[in-house]
């Protein structure tokens, strides 16, 4: 079978699948979710050795020792990655949730109800652990998933799609509800895109590239989990304490996520005090600083000249771009100019300068005196997430259950018309 086949028939079996899903009550779903869980507790091994294979590759192909992190899968990640499963099941259902419920004058009762979207494609990179999150919050909301991950974690995701399968299969819930593009051809991604009759919503999360390509073909709408060009502003009535523990933390927890902080902004009144210190602490878990002229007059000669380009770069890695300001406007402009939407903060003991931030920096998670490292699905208390969504329609932000829903209008009467 050709490819353009072969992801034809991959929608219409995810068709077939949404329509029996759709129709599950919410202890079907569940029951089956928990099943898929076991599944992945009693496919470790098997999961673990697709994922050694991958990362065999990856590293003879040179992938940066941040991808590898994402790639990589030990029982502790499997551990998680199922009892993230379970936490969905625990969660409550949206679907079939009452928004609004009114009577008109002439008697008809309309009520706004919450119901799956159909099919949802989700094209991303490197992580396996998103086939797992995907796949559930799907299940959970009614919804068949269409998965196309990357080459790089292509063993990694057949394994894991497999088990979550199996375990679907198992507790009666169609197996179809769940499938993964089984080629790494980008051909793969265009046939999906424009294949509009069959899947209603494509989420694509990763580079650049990808993004552009999938909106470039996409028949249907796209939510997109775009680039994180997060940033810090430390404002001149920060805690300098509490200012170096965010930045350490925005920028080394984990520094290949889109969460992680790429821009440190910095008050000038308090610059040559705080960046010292912040540099120092950075500097110590390996990190380069690309600073601005102001930032070199502080910190020397150490520091890397910033470019036009380190502004609006995601660099996933352990650099962090550097520049002193002159005042919280400005700090809203560079987020507005440079930023990507996605996570920004302020660090400052002035409420009214925090509530200024947090009200004109359009982004999709603002935070205030709190790490961007917070914009999670589980870490919102949502369980998991398909997605960061830097997008203002319908989802923003963190993506889960109720983002997986749409709604459709029900009307009872009695015999009105319409005059």
């Amino acid at each position: 079978m050709d490819l353009a086949s072969e992801i034809l028939d991959l929608g219409r079996r995810a068709r077939a699948a949404a329509r029996v899903l759709a129709r599950l009550s919410t202890e079907q779903k569940n029951t089956g979710l928990r099943a898929m869980a076991d599944s992945l507790d009693q496919q470790r091994s098997t999961i673990l050795t697709a994922n050694a294979s991958d990362m065999e590759v990856g590293r003879a192909n040179g992938l940066p020792d941040a991808m590898l992190d994402r790639l990589h899968l030990d029982d502790r990640r499997l551990a998680i990655m199922a009892d993230g499963v379970r936490a969905v099941a625990a969660l409550p259902d949206p679907v079939g949730e009452t928004l609004r419920a009114w009577t008109r004058p002439n008697g008809i009762e309309i009520t706004k109800r919450r119901v799956p979207i159909g099919v949802v494609g989700i094209i991303y990179e490197s992580r396996p652990n998103v086939t797992s999150d995907a796949a559930v919050l799907c299940t959970k909301t009614g919804n068949a998933a269409i998965l196309r991950g990357g080459s790089e974690a292509i063993h990694s995701n057949l394994a894991i799609a497999d088990a979550l399968r199996d375990g679907a299969a198992r507790a009666g819930l169609p197996a179809d509800s769940i499938l993964l593009v089984p080629r790494t051809d980008r051909e793969a991604v265009r046939h999906l895109a424009e294949m509009d009759k069959y899947v209603d919503l494509l989420v694509p999360r990763g580079g650049q590239s990808l993004i552009e390509a999938v909106v470039k073909h996409a028949r249907m709408p796209v939510i997109k989990h775009y680039h994180g060009v997060c940033i810090l502003y430390v404002d001149r009535a920060a805690d300098l304490d509490m200012a170096v523990s965010l930045a350490i933390n925005t920028k080394t927890q984990r520094p290949g996520v889109c969460n992680a902080v790429e821009t440190l902004l910095v008050h000038r009144d308090i610059a040559a005090t705080f960046l010292p210190r912040a540099a120092d602490a950075l500097w110590s878990r390996g990190v380069e600083l690309r600073g601005d002229p102001a930032v070199r007059v502080i910190l020397g000669e150490r520091i890397v000249p910033a470019t036009d380009a380190d502004w609006t770069t995601e660099f996933l890695d352990l650099r962090l771009a550097v520049k002193v300001i002159g005042d919280l406007d400005e700090a809203v402009e560079h987020i507005e100019t440079h930023g990507s939407h996605h996570s920004d903060a302020i660090v400052t003991a002035d409420a009214a300068r925090a509530e200024r931030f947090l009200n004109e920096v359009d982004s999709a998670t603002v935070y205030w005196n709190a790490s961007t490292r917070f914009t999670d699905g589980a870490e919102f208390g949502f369980g998991a997430e398909i997605g960061i969504s830097t997008d203002k329609l319908h989802a923003r932000g963190p993506m889960a259950l109720e983002e997986l829903t749409t709604y459709k209008y029900v009307i009872r009467g009695n015999g009105q018309v319409r005059e």
